[in-house]
This record gives structure tokens, sequence and C-alpha cells, in this order.
């Protein structure tokens, strides 16, 4: 077929976070894009927690909008709660999370596509890729179909092949009552990819008519409201609470007398799961000396009955999940709507793909999202965006964008799946970053909104402000760096209620850096010369610059010293075998991730600081 509907620059298969991403930024970049997804109407689903952010995953949020993306805005427009996690905690590791309505946040998204020039939806399953050369030229879908296109985005989510179990049980699915993709891992194992499986889950979901709110713990939202993008005119929408409930000593009998009727304990479930978010079976084996677990009860939206029931995911049968949900207290007479189910589901191990997400083996093919071996949905939007922004530059012939591990947590993301050869569903974590000081999220804009403009995702409206806002962090940090503040008894007596005094005149930018003294103190002291009407934003990226400015110069210099091994490439063409004083196990490794600097060598587990001297020698020879 060479219909002319056929032709398009791009194909996005898939339409969850990653694929909306792709599809968004690659129409708006100018291409021609068709977006297939299994089911238009579970565009964008949030086929787990009902939640946006936390703990690197609101640094990754952040840094989607700084570089164009929806994700940030999405998020802001349908939350029913807006938290920040680790409020007390140093800047590096507070984080941001938005419980939001579920399905406000889908209509958010299909109306983003919908109203995006170049982007065609078509409800179908991609089963076969058409590659010609080792290059991308189509794809073909389950009704025989053929679309003609030079670029590729397989964004299959946990429906690659996905069977889900619900105790011993199981059938084909993707996500509950989703139809699975069938035929695309046949096709990439035909093209040569290793094609591998991983588990996931989710929890029941429980009527909340049948809840007990009064035996658990009120988690109410934040009086002061913080959000992802960085665009003005952000809503202020009413917040519900969420609630914590606690598993109890008959909760974790149930679980251990019905071990037995565990799909994953009986050895039916071969991939693995995600080591940070086990199912409850799990946590109940694993910490057998812990005699309760956090369960948090949320709203997965405003206009639905349905809670979800965080920490509570298993595979174990309904029945018994009925038992175990009623041993929780407030939930004694719960109504499970929908049951907790694991899925099992067809991954490609990210080292066989390059920085900029394209395949290593076929040029035009792009993997993003749980496709790659990731977890979560900000992980996969993250993807998703780098991809799309990618393949418009691949069909273009310019430049590819490949982020650096000290630039943001998405260039770290991508670091280590395609460095690492990841063998478990990977979430991003602040201690995954070397530099997570520097790769804050309430700067995500200072670090990418620079290249999103170069890329031409970020319009001149938005730059405009991020510039703006830059001069006034700038001027105020000049000012609160050149007045100075007396020792009078009226500024004491101000200091003494934060358990501070000062004997001589001090700068107020040397104040600020005192523990007990924030920016707020700053403005109760009442100097009109240095206090001007400036945003939230604003001030608080001042008082982290200055509070935390000895650290943050050190983690600059670690990057300074990590550059240097990054000037080192390694050419394309180089034969590790030929290469002596390494060992045989090194080789190997080397040669199936085929790094393209020393520093990325570095990365790669099992490989010595003495091979990479050895191959420094090499280079420089």
């Amino acid at each position: 077929m060479g219909y002319l509907e056929n032709k398009f620059d791009i194909i996005v298969a898939g339409g969850g976070h990653a694929g909306c991403e792709a599809a968004i930024s690659a129409a708006r970049l100018g291409a021609k894009v068709l977006l297939c997804s299994l089911n238009l109407d579970n565009i964008a689903l949030m086929p787990c927690n009902p939640a946006i952010g936390g703990p690197a995953k609101s640094t990754l949020v952040r840094e989607i909008d700084a570089l164009g993306g929806v994700m940030g805005e999405a998020a802001d427009a349908t939350y029913v709660q807006m938290k920040m996690l680790n409020s007390s905690k140093g800047p590096a590791v507070r984080a941001l999370r938005a419980q939001s309505d579920k399905k406000e946040y889908m209509a958010y998204m299909r109306n983003v596509i919908e109203s995006t020039d170049n982007i065609y939806l078509k409800q179908c399953c991609i089963t076969d890729l058409l590659v010609k050369d080792e290059r991308i030229v189509g794809a073909v879908d389950e009704y025989g179909n053929e679309y003609t296109a030079p670029v590729v985005i397989l964004t299959t989510g946990t429906s690659l092949d996905g069977r889900i179990f619900i105790g011993l049980k199981s059938y084909r699915a993707g996500r509950l009552g989703e139809m699975p993709a069938i035929g695309l891992s046949d096709s990439l194992r035909n093209l040569g990819f290793t094609v591998k499986k991983l588990k996931t889950g989710t929890p029941c979901r429980v009527d909340k008519r049948t809840v007990d709110y009064s035996k658990m713990t009120v988690q109410p939202g934040d009086e002061k409201l913080h959000f992802y993008s960085f665009k003005p005119n952000r809503p202020t929408r009413p917040q519900v609470p969420c609630y914590l409930t606690r598993t109890t000593e008959e909760t974790h009998r149930i679980i251990k007398e019905n071990l037995d009727k565990s799909p994953m304990y009986q050895g039916l479930i071969h991939g693995v799961g995600p080591r940070y978010c086990p199912s409850i079976e799990d946590k109940i084996v694993r910490f057998a000396s812990n005699p309760s677990h956090h369960i948090f009860i949320e709203p997965e939206g405003l206009g639905t009955y349905e809670l979800y029931i965080q920490g509570f995911s298993t595979s174990l049968p309904a029945d018994v999940q009925v038992k175990m949900v009623r041993s929780l207290p407030g939930l004694e007479k719960a109504h499970i709507i929908k049951p907790a189910y694991a899925v099992e589901y067809d991954y490609i191990p990210a080292i066989q793909t390059t920085h900029s997400l394209m395949t290593k083996r076929i040029k035009g093919l792009f993997c993003a999202g749980q496709i790659n071996g990731t977890s979560g949905y900000e992980e996969a939007a993250a993807q998703g965006l780098l991809a799309g922004i990618n393949a418009y530059n691949y069909i273009n012939g310019s430049e590819m964008l490949e982020l650096s591990r000290s630039s943001s947590y998405l260039g770290t993301l991508v670091d280590d799946l395609v460095t690492k050869d990841i063998e478990e569903p990977y979430r991003m974590l602040t201690s995954r970053s070397e530099y997570r000081l520097l790769l804050r999220q309430d700067n995500a804009d200072a670090r990418l909104t620079e290249i999103g403009y170069k890329v031409g995702l970020v319009d001149d409206l938005q730059y405009n402000r991020f510039r703006a806002k830059q001069a006034e962090i700038k001027r105020e940090i000049e000012i609160l760096s050149d007045t100075k503040v007396s020792a009078t008894s009226e500024v004491n007596n101000i200091l003494a209620k934060y358990g501070e005094h000062i004997d001589r005149g001090i700068r107020l930018a040397e104040l600020l850096k005192r523990p007990n003294i924030d920016y707020n103190v700053i403005k109760e002291l009442n100097y009109e010369t240095a206090i001007r009407e400036l945003s939230d934003d604003v001030t608080d990226e001042v008082e982290v610059l200055i509070k935390y400015d000895g650290y943050l110069k050190r983690q600059e210099i670690q990057v300074e010293q990590a550059s240097k091994l990054e000037k080192y490439h390694i050419p394309d063409n180089i034969d590790y075998s030929k290469i002596d004083h390494i060992s045989t196990e090194t080789k190997e490794k080397l040669e199936k991730i085929r790094p393209k600097t020393l520093a990325q060598a570095a990365r790669i587990g099992g490989v010595k600081p003495a091979d990479i001297s050895v191959l420094m020698v090499m280079l420089k020879g």
C-alpha cells in the first residue's frame, strides 16, 4: 500500500506517557506523526498510582517542562492534592508530588494531542516493523495495513506480549481490561534484538463509600502551593486529603498462609519486579521482622468513588485480596471495585540503544519508556520527549540531543540505561545521581531552558520569562551580598526568635547562610533596599544558591574533574579483542556496551580503573 494517508514522518507505537510526549514534541517541531494506541480512550492513562512526582521523579517532571514538554502543565492543571515531600531536608532531596485526577489528566493530554497540528490518531496495534538496509521504512498493524515512515518510536509500556496474573490464573493482557500487543516482540527478535521480560503490578481499587476514615490518619495537602510548570497562571484548585493506615498482624497472617497461591512464589512469573516498589507479599517475606507497613489511601479523582490502596500491590487470588484488604484498619467493610494484579511483559534491554534513544542495530528505530526497562510515568514521559526530539532531528539530519549526567536527571537516567546491563525495572532515585545537589527540581529551568529553546519547543514568551527570572535571581543575590544589617537591639530581638544573635554588622547573604535563618526572616528584618516584590520561585532559588554556595562549588569541581574523561572519545570501529593488558571479561563488557567515551566506559559494571588506564594510554597514543 502506498496511499498518501499512510505516509508519515514518524510512527509512535503506544499512547502512554512516553508516546504522548514523543508525538507532541515531534509534531510541534514540524513532523507528520501517526500515534497508534491499542485504545484511544486510554491515552495518557495512569494504570497504577494516579499521581505525578515524588523523590527524583519531580525533578524529571520539572526537566520535561523546561525542555518544552507537557507533563508538568498537565499535572498542574489536574491535581487534587499538592504536597512537597522532604521539605525539612536539603534541597537535593525535596520533591513535589501531585495526586492527580486520573480522568482529568487523560482528558487534558488528549486535548493537547488533538489540538496539535500534524498528529494523526489511529486505534490499532503495530505488529511488525518494515526495515530495509538496516533502516526503518515503515510499520504494519494488526489488520495488515502498512504505514511508511523513516522513523518508528516504540513506547509500548506493559502491553508488549503482556500477561496478567491474579492468583494462579493468568491471561494475555497489557493492563486490566485491555488487550496485549502481540506480534511486535517476534518482529524485534527477527531483527536481531535481545528481548527479555520484566514484571510489575498494581493494588486493588476500593469504593470510598465503604471506607471508615475515622480509623485512619489524615494526610492533607500543602497550604503553600508549589507547581511543576515554570509557566505563570497556574491554577489554585480545592485539595482533597489522602489517608494513612497500616497492615496488621492479621494481614500478615493471611498473606503468609496463602503464599502457595502466589504466582511469584510458585515460579509462574519469570520477569523481575521493581525492587523499590515490591508487592505486599514480598514486603512481608523480605522484611519479616517488621510488624507493620504503611498503606496510603488515595483518591483516583473527584468524579469517581475509586480509591487507590498505595503500598498494597499483590498478585494473590481475588478472594484472598478481599480478606487482606478487610484486615486493614478502616477497610473492614471495603468493597473491591477492581482486583490487584501482576503483569509480565517484554522489554528490550537499553544497552541496545544509544544516548539518543535510537537503537544501534536499526537506524530510525527509537525506544522510550518501559520498553527500555524503566518503571514510572515520569521516567517514561522524559524518555518520550527526548525520543520525539531526536526522531525529528534524525529525519532532518540534525545533531542528536544527548544530555550529560551533569546536566540533568534525564541525562543520568538515559546514561544508566544504555551503560548498565539493568535486569530489573529502573526507577529514578536521587541516589543515582552523583551531582544531585546541582540537579535540583528548583533549578531545572536554569539547566535546560536554553536547550529547549534551541531545540524549538520553548517559545519566545516562555524563554523571555526565563531570562527575566534569572536576571531577578542574579540581582537579588547581588543586593543581599552588598547590604549589611547592623547589630541593633531591634534586629537581635527578631533574630532571637530563631535562636540567632549578631555582635557586629553582617551582610544579609552571610546571615542567610545560617541554618536557622530563611528568606522570611530576611523579609522580617524589613530592609527595603534589599527586599523587592519577588515571586516565591525567585526567593526559593536565591536562598538555595546562597545557603549552599560552598557545597555547590565543590560539586562543580567534581563535574569539571569528571569531564576530563568525557573528552576521550572512543572510535566507533575499535576492536576490543586486540587490546592487550585488559581481561577477557572486560573486553566482553566493552564490546557489549560499546561506550562512546572513556567516562562512559568507567561507569560500566566490572570495568576496573586499571582497564581505563590502559584505554587512556591507547587513545593518547
